[in-house]
């Protein structure tokens, strides 16, 4: 599989498609789909239904969400997930407190199509919304789901890479990852492509981020939980 640095850093789709004909349907990789299905079987087998909340995400797309929390105009939670007053935070701390939950444009490994938030559309009841908090899947509406997924994602090729809090990305049990596919695009990735990413775009925290990214891009892009 030859990938381009744009495929790895949200800027190139070419290699995905829609994951159903249904309307704003989420984009996902070709080599995602055939065990996506299999999982979201098992999961209707088991009284679930799987839903994908998102998919691929584009560059853009990632870096109007990070100028948005570092500009104090999208909510960013800490690690209770409590909101921050991030205005009143330096920069540094700023890039710290919204790493925790959102990735760098370019870093994001829903760039890739490989992964993907996952939910039981069941659960949700007709006046509630999703919410992706690790309390909705521990103990709120999705925590039957939830169990259910850490106990059999891996039968189907996939991995939870954020299960655990491991001092980079905050916990998040409904983010799963097609452990093959995604292994190919994190070893052709690299922290040059992000650094030259980050260098041509328009995203606050520049001098900030380059300034880290040794530290960035081991606690936040390599540091995931092992594959089971």
């Amino acid at each position: 599989m030859s990938l381009r640095a744009a495929q790895l850093t949200g800027q190139d789709a070419s290699a995905l498609q829609p994951m159903n004909p249904r309307p704003n349907a989420p984009w996902l990789h070709q080599g995602v789909l055939e065990d996506l299905a299999a999982l979201q079987q098992a999961a209707t087998d088991a009284g679930f239904n799987l839903r994908v909340a998102s998919g691929y995400r584009a560059f853009e797309r990632q870096l109007a969400i990070w100028n948005g929390k570092f500009n104090g105009e999208k909510p960013v939670l800490d690690a209770n997930s409590h909101p921050l007053d991030i205005i009143h935070l330096s920069e540094s701390e700023r890039v710290k407190a919204i790493l925790r939950w959102s990735a760098l444009p370019g870093a994001s490994r829903h760039h890739w199509g490989t992964d993907m938030d996952v939910f039981d559309q069941n659960a949700i009841a007709p006046n509630q919304s999703l919410a992706l908090t690790p309390h909705e899947y521990d103990s709120g509406p999705q925590a039957a789901f939830s169990s259910w997924l850490e106990d059999n994602v891996s039968a189907f090729g996939f991995f939870l890479p954020y299960a655990k809090d491991q001092g980079g990305v905050a916990r998040e049990p409904w983010h799963i990852s097609h452990i093959t596919t995604s292994s190919i695009m994190l070893s052709a990735f690299s922290q040059n492509m992000l650094a030259t990413a980050i260098t041509h775009a328009p995203i606050c925290g520049k001098h900030t981020i380059l300034n880290q990214l040794d530290w960035i891009y081991s606690t936040y892009v390599t540091n995931l939980c092992e594959v089971e």
